[in-house]
């Protein structure tokens, strides 16, 4: 079972705007080979830290609205939202200390 949520235009505000955990959203694309890369890193955080910070994946060709708001350029980008607003990120397939430092300071 994925301990993530699918994210797209419809849901962004419920499930992480008005989150009452910090969110994690992963942006990315089926035919993105970076975004494949660190993708079980972000399935085993959200595993590590279950009930701590909430993660979500959005498919960027889906759901272009959201990737608009916040200036998605380039994937894999990981925003970091904390009460409702984008407080950090990280670009590309970073290794999964960096992704978890950056948890824990949210948490």
């Amino acid at each position: 079972m994925a301990n993530y949520v699918v994210l797209n235009d419809a849901n962004f505000e419920k499930e992480v705007l008005n989150s009452d955990i910090p969110v994690v959203v992963d942006f990315w694309a089926e035919w993105c080979a970076p975004c494949r890369i660190i993708a079980p890193l972000v399935d085993e955080l959200a595993s590590e830290y279950q009930g701590k910070i909430k993660v979500g994946k959005m498919d960027v060709d889906q759901n272009p609205q959201s990737s608009m708001n916040y200036g998605i350029r380039s994937i894999p980008t990981l925003l970091f939202f904390k009460d409702g607003k984008p407080v950090d990120q990280l670009l590309g397939a970073v290794p999964k200390g960096q992704i978890e430092e950056k948890i824990i300071a949210l948490v």
